[in-house]
């Protein structure tokens, strides 16, 4: 029987940049009160101008490898997972932080599926393992989307929430912490051009193109279809579920996603105040706060709820051993 792929390990780090509430209100023009709606904290974690994403990557990224215990010539494949807002253009971040570590036979590229670009490289990555074409593989995250965010723009404001982080996942089937039970996604290609990046002042600057009245049911449709697709596969309920972790996007939304699939605020984990939305990086962020309170036990399925600009959605089951 062949072993189950899993998550080995995972961990993530800050920058030491900080987007503050008030410079936001200074830029925008809008009143505090409306941007905290949004951002529901007075500062955004975000990558300055002296700091490069790709080095805190590869800090965590050594860090794991370390604790695992994990030779750089074990690692078969590496993906950074994101947006596309690199350190730098025409570039290949997996690549870079791959040299920094020593790795130097495996395949190194960049997935871009937005904010659920942690469940897509996730799943390649475990297939790549499952196939036996490689035996570790390191899923990285480290962006700049902040750098996209246009501030001064007041109409942005759903945006402002946005910052940067690194974080990085290590796949393989030794030693394993979660199994992966599934992944499922899907992608509603009407809403392809809802979001759209421009070239504004050398730089490229994210636009909302027209009004979201139905944009909210559609992502609760889309997420509850993944989950019951997902449970269903799997012979379980939501009443299985130990925790639902999501992307910190939209507050009302994850509350309205618990409600509906029966599920207390206390079975997931809200960074809203702490960290506001750290891109595809979110559910580990949300895993890891659980790991420090020793919240998930062994057995426990956790559901990893991702979406991004697309508009895709993807459902990530894990149970821990």
């Amino acid at each position: 029987m062949t072993d189950v792929v899993g998550i080995i390990d995972f961990d993530f780090a800050l920058p030491g940049g900080r987007m503050t509430v008030r410079h936001m209100h200074e830029l925008s023009g809008r009143p505090e009160a409306d941007i905290l709606a949004w951002t529901h904290s007075r500062q955004i974690p975000v990558f300055d101008e002296h700091e490069e994403a790709w080095e805190l990557v590869a800090d965590v990224a050594r860090k794991i490898l370390d604790r695992a215990g994990i030779a750089p010539h074990e690692v078969g494949q590496v993906v950074m997972a994101g947006s596309g807002d690199w350190d730098s253009p025409a570039w290949s971040p997996a690549a870079k932080v791959a040299d920094e570590l020593g790795i130097t036979s495996a395949h190194c590229f960049e997935v871009v599926n937005f904010c659920t670009a942690s469940s897509t490289a996730v799943q390649i990555a475990a297939d790549a393992v499952t196939a036996g074409r490689v035996r570790y593989a390191l899923v990285l995250f480290g962006e700049r989307s902040s750098r996209t965010v246009d501030y001064a723009d007041p109409e942005s404001v759903s945006l402002f929430n946005t910052g940067d982080c690194a974080a990085a996942v290590l796949i393989g089937t030794e030693d394993v912490r979660y199994d992966l039970l599934s992944c499922r996604m899907r992608t509603d290609p009407s809403w392809c051009d809802f979001y759209m990046g421009e070239y504004e002042d050398g730089r490229v600057v994210t636009r909302r193109r027209g009004r979201q009245l139905t944009l909210a049911k559609t992502y609760l449709d889309n997420y509850l279809a993944l989950a019951a697709g997902t449970l269903d596969a799997l012979g379980l309920t939501a009443d299985d579920v130990a925790y639902l972790l999501i992307n910190q996007m939209d507050r009302r939304m994850h509350e309205r996603l618990l409600k509906q699939l029966g599920l207390t605020e206390g079975r997931s984990v809200f960074n809203y105040e702490r960290y506001g939305h750290m891109g595809c990086a979110d559910p580990f962020l949300a895993l890891a706060e659980l790991e420090a309170t020793d919240a998930v036990r062994p057995g426990d399925t956790v559901l990893l709820a991702t979406s991004g600009t697309g508009f895709s959605w993807g459902i990530t089951a894990l149970r821990r051993r």
